[in-house]
């Protein structure tokens, strides 16, 4: 296992997305924003093409290892490899590492979509490919377009934009047949309260909207929905894809 070293977080870095929303640049400046950005898309795309059919874990970077929700994510990252999905995360710390790791140790494929951030971030040493992006909204859209599933472990505001993100895309039939499974129903339990009691009961979701999301403490449960998805097994039997002529190492 090779060890990963920070990722440095040069100032330009940093300040791309809070330069994007500051308002209108000179054209120049815009378009060459628009420049790197399709030049980001574009790295993801070639990266992740031939990765096959993955699933995304969620979840907090502040759990150790030996945390409940640590071991659990790690023994959902092992489950997902068996049924033969690669495993993405955040690629950080905490339940990114545990799900990495329990994917590694299945003998899946791991991978990590890193953002760069103001502070310095080491890749956790469990990623088999690691694809660091500037943008989170390019990062979010990559951890979309190749997972056929999220699962969302306990975790912070990261966490839940993401479930969230799914759940709009669902909602607005931007996306079809994607599971997005909670787990820890101790954590997410009042989350779950809210929805059903206040938003169910006001009229700004219905029922089925409220239906989009699972919640579960169970590994089992998780395998069996994962078994739904509509990329078969048959087609993500094969965890180390031929490579290609424009694949990333």
């Amino acid at each position: 296992m090779t060890e990963q070293k920070p990722i440095p977080a040069r100032p330009k870095d940093v300040r791309e997305d809070r330069v994007l929303l500051a308002g209108p640049r000179s054209r120049t400046a815009e378009f060459l924003r628009v420049m790197r950005i399709v030049r980001e898309f574009i790295r993801g795309f070639r990266a992740l093409h031939f990765v096959g059919p993955c699933v995304t874990v969620f979840g907090s970077a502040r759990f150790e290892p030996g945390h409940r929700y640590y071991e659990l994510a790690r023994k959902i990252g092992g489950a997902i490899s068996d049924l033969g999905f690669a495993t993405i995360t955040g690629g950080g710390p905490g339940i990114m590492e545990a799900a990495n790791r329990g994917a590694k140790e299945a003998g899946g494929r791991s991978i990590g979509c890193n953002i760069i951030l103001p502070h310095e971030q080491v890749p956790n040493p469990y990623i088999d490919l690691t694809v660091t992006f500037r943008y989170f909204f390019v990062r979010k859209v990559m951890l979309v377009k190749y997972s056929q599933a999220f699962v969302i472990m306990p975790g912070g505001f990261g966490t839940m934009d993401e479930a969230f993100e799914a759940a709009t895309l669902i909602q607005t039939a931007k996306i079809q047949d994607f599971p997005v499974i909670f787990v820890g129903t101790e954590y997410w339990d009042r989350l779950f309260r809210f929805l059903r009691e206040d938003m169910v009961s006001e009229g700004t979701i219905n029922e089925a909207e409220y239906g989009l999301f699972t919640l579960t403490d169970s590994v089992d449960d998780v395998v069996k929905i994962l078994e739904r998805c509509p990329s078969s097994r048959d087609t993500a039997t094969d965890r180390q894809p031929a490579r290609r002529r424009w694949e990333v190492a």
